[in-house]
């Protein structure tokens, strides 16, 4: 609750500063540190706080997080002690394999600020394996009539290590048969051979043991062995031979199941069953075979698993080739995979800033996306857009980061809500397209007075009208939303035959009904004029008026009056000389 009340705090600031105009920032610069592997959890990696320019204390405030796209995260934010430290324990050999540099990318966003700081930290190697063979005991036959200076390809070690913690150097034991020859072959792997040193006799002793010893060069050195059992036999003077060395081929990731990839050969020179040849995986990852089957008598090598380039764009195999004679021969076959467009691109949301204020400023962030794609080369290309009817741009960030930022003025009595729609689009032929929705809330502002339906209003009213009779009613109409919009009706002060004009009129302020505080006389005034106040109750409010004639209508409510002659006052019969004349 305590986070989440938290990451609320944090928005409203953010609320606030869009509010303000306050610039944002979503540029980074590079922070890098170095890890030796196989740490305690918890353990210090470097001090992110000082780095990012914040105290200790900041983390949690300004919303600093790591973001990533999916990946597990080996990293975590101490925010007591203002420390990026180890999430668990971390094995550099399961995380890059034999890169001679192992990094691990990702970036922390200060929210507050929306401004990205991109994270590199190099994992370096311990000497935590030893040399390893993949059986503890190897069998090799050879023909007592093999000349001497004869080489006999072994089983080599894998040592997962790098540098000089890796496998450096092999040792055969004390014999006077045989030597130890170690070649380097591509991408650094030593292969030991047996050389015969001096020719065999059977007779005199039919199998030989041996040890062979990898080492590797850390320190303290370590070490790992293997068997060798050297069965003597007679005559089968010729070995198979494989027409290259290695074998190279690619293909793409979409090739179906069972599709024929190539055909490895090698030829004996014997007859019969010693010329006989049969093939077989020397070596090679139990991942790999999976994807491979190979047919034992031809050396055709067909597909058995679906390939993904995103998992896997290349393959090493070994292939035997063995005599019927227990003859052997070697040769690689090395497979590239290449890319088709087969993912669309990923669009996720890291950070939206909704509601926006109407008023916010040109420029102002409304969104943080991140646009990924796994495909590579021009298939993992993205572009992004939004419709151009919209207020809005997309401008392109860091590590495929865009902000979405307002490019024209908003008005909510307009727009109170736009559905937004990024489309991302790849480069690849034909494109894939990902579409990602969310809706933008505008928040209002008081940017709107009340206004009336008409600009001025007039009503009539028979004299001798009851008190607190209901006389007329005005409206009056605000377009923006909540309080913005709540109107206040009232009347101006004034006076009205030197009497204040409230005690003639009175006006409901939430209805704008008005009502006569007393009984007219059209005797004593014929028309009112009177000015009535609409009020908003935004901050600061905003008013209107319009004005108001109220006519009094008569009624026959007085008797004929003699104003001439006058009735004499002592109650005799009034009389009126009139001339002759007249």
């Amino acid at each position: 609750m305590a986070a989440k009340t938290n990451r609320s705090n944090r928005t409203a600031l953010v609320l606030l500063c869009l509010v303000l105009g306050l610039s944002w920032e979503a540029e980074a610069r590079q922070i890098r540190y170095s890890v030796p592997e196989e740490l305690e959890k918890g353990s210090f990696v470097g001090n992110i706080s000082k780095d990012l320019g914040l105290e200790p204390r900041e983390l949690a405030e300004r919303g600093v997080r790591i973001v990533s796209r999916g990946r597990t995260q080996l990293f975590a934010l101490n925010p007591r002690s203002g420390s990026l430290v180890t999430s668990g324990r971390i094995d550099r050999e399961e995380l890059c394999a034999q890169s001679a540099q192992c990094l691990v990318n990702f970036n922390i966003l200060v929210e507050d600020r929306v401004k990205l700081f991109g994270i590199e930290i190099e994992v370096t190697d311990i000497n935590d394996n030893a040399p390893k063979f993949q059986a503890e005991n190897v069998d090799v036959k050879i023909n007592e009539n093999v000349a001497p200076g004869m080489r006999f390809p072994l089983l080599e070690a894998v040592d997962p290590d790098v540098g000089v913690n890796s496998l450096q150097s092999y040792q055969l034991s004390s014999n006077k048969h045989f030597s130890l020859a170690v070649q380097s072959h591509a991408y650094g792997v030593k292969y030991p051979e047996l050389v015969l040193e001096h020719a065999l006799d059977r007779e005199e002793e039919a199998v030989h043991h041996l040890v062979l010893t990898a080492m590797d060069g850390g320190n303290p050195l370590l070490s790992g062995t293997v068997l060798i059992s050297v069965t003597v036999f007679d005559a089968n003077d010729n070995a198979p031979v494989f027409t290259l060395p290695e074998y190279h081929v690619s293909v793409l990731e979409s090739l179906p199941v069972g599709t024929q990839l190539l055909t490895v050969t090698a030829t004996d020179r014997d007859e019969g069953a010693n010329g006989e040849v049969t093939y077989s995986f020397r070596k090679s990852p139990d991942t790999q075979l999976l994807k491979f089957q190979l047919n034992k008598n031809t050396g055709e090598i067909k597909l058995s698993a679906n390939l993904d380039y995103e998992e896997t764009d290349f393959y090493e195999l070994e292939i035997q080739a063995e005599d019927g004679g227990a003859y052997l021969a070697m040769a690689k076959v090395l497979i590239t995979v290449e890319d088709v467009n087969d993912n669309s691109p990923e669009v996720a949301i890291t950070s939206l800033f909704s509601p926006l204020m109407e008023n916010s400023p040109l420029g102002t962030v409304i969104a943080l996306l991140n646009v990924h794609d796994p495909d590579s080369g021009q298939n993992g290309q993205v572009t992004c857009s939004i419709s151009e009817t919209l207020p809005f741009k997309l401008e392109k960030s860091i590590d495929g980061y865009y902000r979405l930022v307002t490019h024209r003025t908003l008005d909510r009595e307009q727009v109170s809500s736009y559905n937004i729609t990024v489309m991302a689009t790849d480069g690849g032929n034909p494109p894939l397209l990902m579409e990602t929705h969310f809706t933008l809330q505008v928040a209002d502002i008081n940017d709107n007075p009340p206004t009336f339906s008409h600009i001025s209003y007039f009503t009539y009213i028979l004299e001798n009208n009851p008190r607190g009779a209901s006389i007329f009613s005005v409206t009056a109409h605000d377009p923006d939303s909540l309080e913005n919009a709540q109107v206040i009706y009232s009347l101006a002060e004034d006076t009205f035959q030197e009497a204040p004009l409230s005690s003639y009129i009175s006006i409901n302020s939430d209805t704008g009904v008005l009502y006569a505080l007393r009984s007219f006389d059209y005797e004593q005034f014929r028309d009112l004029q009177i000015q009535v106040i609409a009020t908003d109750s935004g901050d600061p409010p905003l008013s209107s008026n319009v004005s108001l004639s109220i006519f009094v209508l008569d009624q026959n409510d007085n008797t004929p009056e003699i104003l001439y002659p006058a009735l004499p006052t002592d109650g005799s019969t009034g009389m009126e000389l009139a001339p002759r004349s007249a």
